[in-house]
Protein backbone atom coordinates (compact mmCIF):
# COMPACT_ATOMS: atom_id res chain seq x y z
CA UNK A 1 0.00 0.00 0.00
CA UNK A 2 1.11 3.56 -0.74
CA UNK A 3 -0.51 6.87 0.09
CA UNK A 4 -1.03 9.57 -2.53
CA UNK A 5 -1.48 13.11 -1.19
CA UNK A 6 -3.24 15.28 -3.76
CA UNK A 7 -5.76 18.15 -4.06
CA UNK A 8 -9.38 17.10 -3.60
CA UNK A 9 -11.61 16.82 -6.67
CA UNK A 10 -15.38 17.02 -7.08
CA UNK A 11 -15.32 13.30 -7.82
CA UNK A 12 -14.16 12.78 -4.21
CA UNK A 13 -17.34 14.24 -2.72
CA UNK A 14 -19.06 10.95 -1.92
CA UNK A 15 -15.99 9.52 -0.20
CA UNK A 16 -15.32 12.74 1.72
CA UNK A 17 -18.87 12.91 3.05
CA UNK A 18 -18.77 9.25 4.09
CA UNK A 19 -15.37 9.73 5.72
CA UNK A 20 -16.70 12.75 7.65
CA UNK A 21 -19.64 10.73 9.00
CA UNK A 22 -17.31 7.92 10.03
CA UNK A 23 -14.83 10.23 11.80
CA UNK A 24 -17.04 12.76 13.58
CA UNK A 25 -20.25 12.55 15.59
CA UNK A 26 -20.60 16.36 15.78
CA UNK A 27 -19.24 19.43 13.92
CA UNK A 28 -19.44 17.59 10.61
CA UNK A 29 -18.71 19.28 7.29
CA UNK A 30 -21.67 18.93 4.93
CA UNK A 31 -21.55 17.87 1.29
CA UNK A 32 -22.27 21.49 0.39
CA UNK A 33 -19.31 22.65 2.50
CA UNK A 34 -16.94 20.17 0.88
CA UNK A 35 -18.10 21.29 -2.57
CA UNK A 36 -17.52 24.91 -1.58
CA UNK A 37 -14.01 24.26 -0.34
CA UNK A 38 -13.08 22.19 -3.39
CA UNK A 39 -14.11 24.94 -5.78
CA UNK A 40 -13.22 28.15 -3.91
CA UNK A 41 -9.93 30.00 -3.54
CA UNK A 42 -7.89 30.77 -0.43
CA UNK A 43 -7.68 27.20 0.80
CA UNK A 44 -5.89 23.89 0.45
CA UNK A 45 -8.07 20.78 0.60
CA UNK A 46 -5.84 17.73 0.30
CA UNK A 47 -6.86 14.09 0.40
CA UNK A 48 -4.90 10.97 1.29
CA UNK A 49 -5.62 8.26 -1.22
CA UNK A 50 -4.74 4.64 -0.58
CA UNK A 51 -3.30 3.13 -3.74
CA UNK A 52 -3.08 -0.64 -4.15
CA UNK A 53 -1.27 -0.55 -7.47
CA UNK A 54 0.83 2.50 -8.20
CA UNK A 55 0.17 4.15 -11.55
CA UNK A 56 1.78 7.16 -13.15
CA UNK A 57 1.05 10.20 -10.97
CA UNK A 58 2.19 13.01 -13.24
CA UNK A 59 2.76 16.13 -11.14
CA UNK A 60 1.06 14.86 -7.99
CA UNK A 61 2.92 13.93 -4.84
CA UNK A 62 3.12 10.21 -4.11
CA UNK A 63 4.18 9.40 -0.58
CA UNK A 64 4.88 5.99 0.89
CA UNK A 65 3.60 4.98 4.29
CA UNK A 66 7.04 5.38 5.88
CA UNK A 67 7.10 9.05 4.86
CA UNK A 68 9.51 8.75 1.93
CA UNK A 69 8.74 10.01 -1.56
CA UNK A 70 8.03 7.37 -4.19
CA UNK A 71 9.04 7.86 -7.80
CA UNK A 72 6.58 7.63 -10.67
CA UNK A 73 6.38 4.08 -11.90
CA UNK A 74 5.47 2.91 -15.42
CA UNK A 75 1.76 2.88 -16.17
CA UNK A 76 0.18 -0.48 -15.44
CA UNK A 77 -2.24 -2.33 -17.62
CA UNK A 78 -4.86 -2.44 -14.86
CA UNK A 79 -6.20 0.82 -13.35
CA UNK A 80 -5.14 1.33 -9.73
CA UNK A 81 -7.60 0.67 -6.92
CA UNK A 82 -7.92 3.82 -4.81
CA UNK A 83 -9.81 4.95 -1.70
CA UNK A 84 -9.82 8.28 0.14
CA UNK A 85 -8.72 7.50 3.70
CA UNK A 86 -8.07 11.02 5.01
CA UNK A 87 -8.12 14.72 4.29
CA UNK A 88 -6.89 18.04 5.63
CA UNK A 89 -8.59 21.40 5.01
CA UNK A 90 -6.48 24.52 5.45
CA UNK A 91 -8.01 27.97 5.05
CA UNK A 92 -5.98 31.03 3.99
CA UNK A 93 -7.15 34.43 5.17
CA UNK A 94 -7.01 37.06 2.41
CA UNK A 95 -4.76 40.03 3.11
CA UNK A 96 -2.92 38.31 5.96
CA UNK A 97 -0.12 35.79 6.40
CA UNK A 98 -2.28 33.46 8.49
CA UNK A 99 -3.51 29.97 7.61
CA UNK A 100 -5.68 27.72 9.74
CA UNK A 101 -6.18 23.97 9.87
CA UNK A 102 -9.95 23.89 9.76
CA UNK A 103 -10.35 20.10 9.75
CA UNK A 104 -8.23 16.95 9.71
CA UNK A 105 -9.66 13.44 9.42
CA UNK A 106 -8.28 9.93 8.96
CA UNK A 107 -10.38 6.79 8.57
CA UNK A 108 -10.49 4.89 11.89
CA UNK A 109 -9.05 1.75 10.26
CA UNK A 110 -5.99 3.73 9.10
CA UNK A 111 -5.16 5.63 12.27
CA UNK A 112 -1.72 5.11 13.72
CA UNK A 113 -0.17 4.49 10.29
CA UNK A 114 1.26 8.00 9.77
CA UNK A 115 -1.38 9.35 7.38
CA UNK A 116 -2.29 12.29 9.63
CA UNK A 117 1.36 13.32 9.77
CA UNK A 118 1.67 13.10 5.97
CA UNK A 119 -1.43 15.25 5.55
CA UNK A 120 -0.19 17.85 8.04
CA UNK A 121 3.23 18.07 6.41
CA UNK A 122 1.65 18.43 2.97
CA UNK A 123 -0.72 21.06 4.34
CA UNK A 124 2.15 23.01 5.88
CA UNK A 125 3.97 22.95 2.56
CA UNK A 126 0.87 24.18 0.73
CA UNK A 127 0.44 27.05 3.21
CA UNK A 128 4.13 27.89 2.95
CA UNK A 129 3.92 27.93 -0.85
CA UNK A 130 0.94 30.29 -0.53
CA UNK A 131 3.11 32.75 1.42
CA UNK A 132 1.68 32.11 4.88
CA UNK A 133 3.86 32.57 7.95
CA UNK A 134 1.71 30.96 10.64
CA UNK A 135 -0.49 27.89 10.73
CA UNK A 136 -3.03 27.66 13.55
CA UNK A 137 -5.43 24.98 14.68
CA UNK A 138 -7.82 23.97 17.43
CA UNK A 139 -8.02 20.51 18.98
CA UNK A 140 -10.31 19.02 21.61
CA UNK A 141 -8.72 18.89 25.06
CA UNK A 142 -9.30 15.11 25.22
CA UNK A 143 -7.92 14.26 21.75
CA UNK A 144 -4.61 12.97 23.07
CA UNK A 145 -3.30 11.37 19.83
CA UNK A 146 -3.87 14.56 17.83
CA UNK A 147 -2.29 16.74 20.53
CA UNK A 148 0.76 14.45 20.57
CA UNK A 149 1.03 14.68 16.76
CA UNK A 150 0.84 18.48 16.73
CA UNK A 151 3.42 18.81 19.48
CA UNK A 152 5.72 16.38 17.66
CA UNK A 153 5.41 18.56 14.54
CA UNK A 154 6.44 21.65 16.51
CA UNK A 155 3.11 23.33 17.26
CA UNK A 156 3.07 25.49 20.38
CA UNK A 157 0.01 25.87 22.61
CA UNK A 158 -1.05 29.52 22.89
CA UNK A 159 -4.51 29.45 24.40
CA UNK A 160 -7.74 27.65 25.17
CA UNK A 161 -11.22 28.23 23.82
CA UNK A 162 -14.07 27.28 26.17
CA UNK A 163 -17.20 25.50 24.94
CA UNK A 164 -15.84 25.45 21.38
CA UNK A 165 -17.44 22.32 19.92
CA UNK A 166 -21.08 21.36 19.47
CA UNK A 167 -20.70 18.88 22.34
CA UNK A 168 -19.48 21.79 24.53
CA UNK A 169 -15.93 20.48 24.90
CA UNK A 170 -13.09 22.97 25.19
CA UNK A 171 -10.47 23.38 22.46
CA UNK A 172 -6.75 23.96 22.84
CA UNK A 173 -5.25 26.48 20.42
CA UNK A 174 -1.92 25.69 18.75
CA UNK A 175 0.20 27.54 16.23
CA UNK A 176 3.41 26.99 14.31
CA UNK A 177 5.69 29.36 12.44
CA UNK A 178 5.98 27.60 9.07
CA UNK A 179 8.37 30.08 7.50
CA UNK A 180 11.54 31.74 8.80
CA UNK A 181 11.66 32.58 12.50
CA UNK A 182 13.82 35.49 13.60
CA UNK A 183 12.27 37.03 16.66
CA UNK A 184 9.91 36.36 19.54
CA UNK A 185 6.40 37.73 19.21
CA UNK A 186 5.80 40.62 21.59
CA UNK A 187 2.09 40.87 22.29
CA UNK A 188 -0.40 42.42 24.66
CA UNK A 189 -3.21 40.56 26.39
CA UNK A 190 -6.17 42.08 24.56
CA UNK A 191 -9.60 40.54 24.99
CA UNK A 192 -11.21 40.21 21.56
CA UNK A 193 -14.63 41.80 21.01
CA UNK A 194 -17.00 41.41 18.09
CA UNK A 195 -18.63 44.57 16.76
CA UNK A 196 -22.40 44.21 17.08
CA UNK A 197 -23.34 46.45 14.13
CA UNK A 198 -21.87 46.90 10.63
CA UNK A 199 -20.70 50.44 11.49
CA UNK A 200 -19.12 50.13 14.97
CA UNK A 201 -15.66 48.74 14.21
CA UNK A 202 -14.14 51.87 15.75
CA UNK A 203 -16.00 51.63 19.09
CA UNK A 204 -15.39 47.85 19.32
CA UNK A 205 -11.67 48.41 18.66
CA UNK A 206 -11.54 51.23 21.20
CA UNK A 207 -13.24 49.08 23.84
CA UNK A 208 -10.69 46.30 23.21
CA UNK A 209 -7.83 48.74 23.72
CA UNK A 210 -9.28 50.39 26.83
CA UNK A 211 -10.09 47.04 28.45
CA UNK A 212 -6.61 45.77 27.53
CA UNK A 213 -5.06 48.73 29.35
CA UNK A 214 -7.46 48.83 32.31
CA UNK A 215 -9.33 45.67 33.34
CA UNK A 216 -11.75 47.72 35.43
CA UNK A 217 -13.14 49.23 32.23
CA UNK A 218 -16.14 47.13 31.21
CA UNK A 219 -17.21 46.99 27.54
CA UNK A 220 -20.89 46.59 26.68
CA UNK A 221 -23.17 47.00 23.69
CA UNK A 222 -24.60 50.17 25.22
CA UNK A 223 -21.08 51.54 25.57
CA UNK A 224 -20.33 50.54 21.98
CA UNK A 225 -23.26 52.60 20.71
CA UNK A 226 -22.40 55.52 23.00
CA UNK A 227 -18.84 55.58 21.68
CA UNK A 228 -20.14 55.56 18.12
CA UNK A 229 -22.47 58.48 18.87
CA UNK A 230 -19.52 60.41 20.31
CA UNK A 231 -17.15 59.69 17.41
CA UNK A 232 -19.28 59.29 14.28
CA UNK A 233 -18.76 61.38 11.15
CA UNK A 234 -22.57 61.22 10.61
CA UNK A 235 -22.32 60.37 6.89
CA UNK A 236 -20.20 58.04 4.77
CA UNK A 237 -20.58 56.80 1.18
CA UNK A 238 -23.60 54.77 2.24
CA UNK A 239 -25.23 53.66 5.45
CA UNK A 240 -24.33 54.99 8.87
CA UNK A 241 -21.25 57.13 9.36
CA UNK A 242 -17.96 55.63 10.49
CA UNK A 243 -15.80 56.94 13.32
CA UNK A 244 -13.38 59.87 13.09
CA UNK A 245 -9.94 59.24 14.67
CA UNK A 246 -10.12 62.45 16.71
CA UNK A 247 -13.67 61.56 17.73
CA UNK A 248 -12.41 58.21 19.08
CA UNK A 249 -9.55 59.97 20.85
CA UNK A 250 -11.94 62.42 22.52
CA UNK A 251 -14.14 59.52 23.68
CA UNK A 252 -11.11 57.75 25.19
CA UNK A 253 -9.95 60.91 26.98
CA UNK A 254 -13.40 61.35 28.52
CA UNK A 255 -12.86 57.89 30.01
CA UNK A 256 -9.57 58.96 31.60
CA UNK A 257 -7.17 57.46 29.04
CA UNK A 258 -4.20 59.34 27.62
CA UNK A 259 -4.40 59.64 23.83
CA UNK A 260 -2.73 61.07 20.77
CA UNK A 261 -3.68 60.97 17.12
CA UNK A 262 -1.78 60.67 13.85
CA UNK A 263 -3.45 61.88 10.67
CA UNK A 264 -1.66 62.15 7.33
CA UNK A 265 -3.82 65.01 5.97
CA UNK A 266 -5.14 68.30 7.35
CA UNK A 267 -8.34 68.46 5.29
CA UNK A 268 -11.77 67.08 6.15
CA UNK A 269 -11.57 63.30 6.55
CA UNK A 270 -13.76 60.94 4.50
CA UNK A 271 -15.47 63.79 2.65
CA UNK A 272 -14.47 62.37 -0.75
CA UNK A 273 -16.80 59.42 -0.17
CA UNK A 274 -19.85 61.69 0.29
CA UNK A 275 -21.46 62.96 -2.91
CA UNK A 276 -24.35 65.06 -1.63
CA UNK A 277 -23.27 68.67 -0.99
CA UNK A 278 -25.48 69.09 2.10
CA UNK A 279 -24.05 65.90 3.58
CA UNK A 280 -20.54 67.15 2.80
CA UNK A 281 -21.27 70.29 4.79
CA UNK A 282 -22.31 68.17 7.78
CA UNK A 283 -19.17 66.01 7.54
CA UNK A 284 -17.01 69.15 7.38
CA UNK A 285 -18.84 70.64 10.38
CA UNK A 286 -18.22 67.47 12.42
CA UNK A 287 -14.55 67.33 11.37
CA UNK A 288 -13.95 70.94 12.42
CA UNK A 289 -15.77 70.35 15.69
CA UNK A 290 -13.62 67.34 16.59
CA UNK A 291 -10.43 69.29 15.80
CA UNK A 292 -11.51 72.26 17.90
CA UNK A 293 -12.44 70.03 20.86
CA UNK A 294 -9.10 68.17 20.61
CA UNK A 295 -7.26 71.47 20.84
CA UNK A 296 -9.35 72.52 23.85
CA UNK A 297 -8.70 69.18 25.55
CA UNK A 298 -4.96 69.29 24.86
CA UNK A 299 -4.97 66.15 22.69
CA UNK A 300 -1.84 65.99 20.56
CA UNK A 301 -2.59 65.55 16.86
CA UNK A 302 0.33 64.76 14.54
CA UNK A 303 -0.46 65.78 10.98
CA UNK A 304 2.00 63.33 9.46
CA UNK A 305 2.28 59.73 8.26
CA UNK A 306 2.57 57.28 11.11
CA UNK A 307 5.20 54.62 10.42
CA UNK A 308 5.51 51.03 11.54
CA UNK A 309 8.38 52.13 13.80
CA UNK A 310 6.10 54.73 15.41
CA UNK A 311 3.46 52.07 16.10
CA UNK A 312 6.00 49.61 17.50
CA UNK A 313 7.59 52.30 19.66
CA UNK A 314 4.18 53.24 21.11
CA UNK A 315 3.35 49.58 21.69
CA UNK A 316 6.66 49.01 23.50
CA UNK A 317 5.97 52.03 25.71
CA UNK A 318 2.74 50.45 26.97
CA UNK A 319 0.20 51.88 24.53
CA UNK A 320 -2.32 50.08 22.32
CA UNK A 321 -2.82 51.65 18.87
CA UNK A 322 -6.03 51.68 16.85
CA UNK A 323 -5.28 51.70 13.13
CA UNK A 324 -7.51 52.51 10.18
CA UNK A 325 -7.07 50.08 7.30
CA UNK A 326 -8.65 49.54 3.91
CA UNK A 327 -10.42 46.19 3.62
CA UNK A 328 -9.62 45.90 -0.09
CA UNK A 329 -6.90 43.28 0.38
CA UNK A 330 -9.30 41.23 2.53
CA UNK A 331 -12.66 41.51 0.80
CA UNK A 332 -12.08 43.76 -2.27
CA UNK A 333 -14.61 46.29 -0.89
CA UNK A 334 -12.30 49.29 -0.23
CA UNK A 335 -14.06 50.15 3.02
CA UNK A 336 -12.40 52.00 5.94
CA UNK A 337 -12.10 49.71 8.94
CA UNK A 338 -10.65 50.10 12.45
CA UNK A 339 -8.49 47.34 13.98
CA UNK A 340 -6.39 47.01 17.14
CA UNK A 341 -2.65 46.36 17.21
CA UNK A 342 -2.07 43.36 19.48
CA UNK A 343 1.59 42.47 18.85
CA UNK A 344 4.63 42.54 16.57
CA UNK A 345 7.79 40.68 15.64
CA UNK A 346 10.50 41.13 13.01
CA UNK A 347 8.23 40.11 10.14
CA UNK A 348 4.69 41.09 11.09
CA UNK A 349 2.39 43.44 12.90
CA UNK A 350 -0.48 41.58 14.60
CA UNK A 351 -4.05 42.83 14.71
CA UNK A 352 -7.35 42.11 16.45
CA UNK A 353 -10.17 42.62 13.93
CA UNK A 354 -13.64 43.14 15.48
CA UNK A 355 -15.47 41.99 12.34
CA UNK A 356 -15.43 38.23 11.48
CA UNK A 357 -16.50 38.60 7.86
CA UNK A 358 -17.80 35.74 5.76
CA UNK A 359 -14.89 33.47 4.85
CA UNK A 360 -13.42 33.60 8.34
CA UNK A 361 -14.84 30.63 10.11
CA UNK A 362 -14.66 31.81 13.71
CA UNK A 363 -13.66 34.67 15.96
CA UNK A 364 -10.34 32.89 16.51
CA UNK A 365 -9.39 33.90 12.98
CA UNK A 366 -9.77 37.57 13.96
CA UNK A 367 -7.21 37.53 16.79
CA UNK A 368 -3.48 38.20 16.45
CA UNK A 369 -3.81 38.35 12.66
CA UNK A 370 -0.29 38.51 11.18
CA UNK A 371 0.12 41.28 8.60
CA UNK A 372 3.55 41.06 6.97
CA UNK A 373 5.50 44.31 7.32
CA UNK A 374 5.84 44.61 3.55
CA UNK A 375 2.03 44.35 3.20
CA UNK A 376 1.09 46.62 6.07
CA UNK A 377 1.79 49.98 4.42
CA UNK A 378 -0.52 49.14 1.52
CA UNK A 379 -3.26 47.94 3.84
CA UNK A 380 -3.04 50.89 6.25
CA UNK A 381 -3.86 53.59 3.71
CA UNK A 382 -7.37 54.47 2.65
CA UNK A 383 -8.96 56.24 -0.29
CA UNK A 384 -7.55 58.13 -3.24
CA UNK A 385 -5.70 60.49 -0.87
CA UNK A 386 -4.11 57.45 0.81
CA UNK A 387 -5.16 58.52 4.29
CA UNK A 388 -3.10 57.06 7.12
CA UNK A 389 -4.40 57.53 10.63
CA UNK A 390 -4.06 55.91 14.05
CA UNK A 391 -5.21 56.59 17.58
CA UNK A 392 -2.68 55.75 20.31
CA UNK A 393 -4.22 54.84 23.70
CA UNK A 394 -2.28 54.77 27.00
CA UNK A 395 -3.49 53.89 30.49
Amino acid sequence: MSILIRPALLTDLDQLVELEKTCFDTDQLSRRSFKHWITTEHRALLVAEQVNEIGRTGSTLLTSMDGGNAEDSPELSRPPSMAVVGYVLIIYHPGTRLARVYSLAVAPSQRGTGIAKLLMLAGEQAANDAGRLYLRLEVSVDNTPAIKLYQTLGYQKFGIYRDYYEDHKDALRYQKRIRRYRDTLQHRSVHWLRQTTPFTCGPASLMMAMHGLDRSYQPSQEEEINLWREATTIFMTSGHGGCHPIGLALAAKRRQFKVEVWVSQTGTLFIDGVRDEKKKQVVELVDNGFKRQAQEEGIKVHYANITQNDLISAFKSGAIPLILISTFRMDRKKAPHWVVMSGFDDDCLYMHDPDPEEGRQSELDCQFIPIACEDFDRMSSFGKNRLRTAVIIWP
